[in-house]
């Protein structure tokens, strides 16, 4: 994803209000091994790749409550003005465990850059930050099947004078182009032959660059892009597409990640996820994000892994 980033008085409100993810990496880590393990308890951390069913989830239910990583990018998963854990992911998060026996959640934001060393290190038991399923990611933790798919938006000048539609029109134009450090959204661009992107910290940082004249168009979500311009006279969204891999739909969807070591956890997860797409629950949750029928999928976390 995505997965995440005026007047300048605009940009440090949103700043202000949901703390940026590089400038978070340090104090999350910073907690050190001890702080690490947490609620989660001294469990051994399995070898990388290997899959094991777990008993974190019958630890959560003793403990009532269950740690989540977040990256501060609204609309997925942020802290809200009144110190509340929110957005898609965290509001997702918040019914399904209640149902699993898990009345609490508390939210861990780091930058989306560590999200998965800090889940694999124990600093928190879920990644819930609307995290983009792909091989790369697959390969080093377990994705419950995802909760939305998403079309990829560019935030571009006001007017879009450069009439920027894909990727590929920032290579035939030799523009410049940022996204979000670890933003599939980077991998997407360079498939398509975009040489350089500028890795920026988030949606709000790509918006001051666009601004400022730095590059020419920020990738991200289209909900997310949509977000961060809106009420913004100088900038807009550019109309949302399918990026394409090797001439393939690059599907951005996204989910929930566990530990390896923790597949009981997930499956129990998933269970209640196709419980709310089921019911038609799961849209009334994101609905207030923004998100719409357009964004809710039955891809499944094999599919996209595979």
């Amino acid at each position: 994803m995505a997965p995440r980033l005026g007047n300048d008085s605009e940009s440090a409100r949103q700043r202000s209000h949901h703390l940026p993810r590089r400038s978070l990496l340090t104090g999350a880590f910073a907690l050190g091994a001890a702080g690490a393990l947490g609620a989660a308890g001294c469990s051994r951390i399995p070898d990388v790749g290997t899959v094991e069913g777990g008993s974190l989830l019958d630890k959560l239910r003793d403990a009532g409550t269950v740690r989540v990583g977040i990256a501060s990018e609204p609309p997925f998963g942020y802290v809200d003005r009144d110190g509340k854990a929110t957005g898609q992911a965290p509001e997702i998060a918040r019914v399904i465990f209640e149902r699993l026996g898990v009345p609490n959640i508390r939210a861990i934001p780091t930058e989306f850059g560590a999200l998965i060393p800090g889940l694999q290190v124990q600093q928190f038991d879920v990644i819930s930050a609307g995290m983009y399923i792909i091989p790369d990611r697959c390969a080093k933790v377990l994705f419950s099947d995802p909760d939305y798919l998403m079309l990829d938006a560019f935030i571009v000048p006001k007017g879009n004078p450069h009439n920027i539609k894909t990727y590929d029109d920032i290579v035939k134009k030799g523009l410049k182009l940022a996204s979000g450090a670890s933003y599939a959204e980077v991998g997407y661009a360079k498939a398509a032959g975009v040489k350089s992107v500028l890795p920026l910290p988030d949606q709000v940082a790509g918006l001051d660059a666009v601004k400022q004249g730095r590059v020419d168009a920020f990738a991200g979500t289209n909900v997310t892009v949509k977000g961060v311009v809106k009420g913004n006279p100088r900038v807009e969204s550019s109309e949302p597409f399918q990026p394409m891999v090797d001439g393939k739909p690059a599907y951005g969807a996204g989910g929930f990640a566990f530990r390896n070591s923790e597949k009981n956890l997930r499956d129990e997860f998933n269970k209640e996820l196709h419980k709310l797409k089921k019911s038609g629950e799961l849209l009334e949750i994101v609905k207030p994000f923004g998100f719409t029928a357009d964004e809710m999928t039955d891809l499944t976390a094999k599919e996209l892994c595979g």
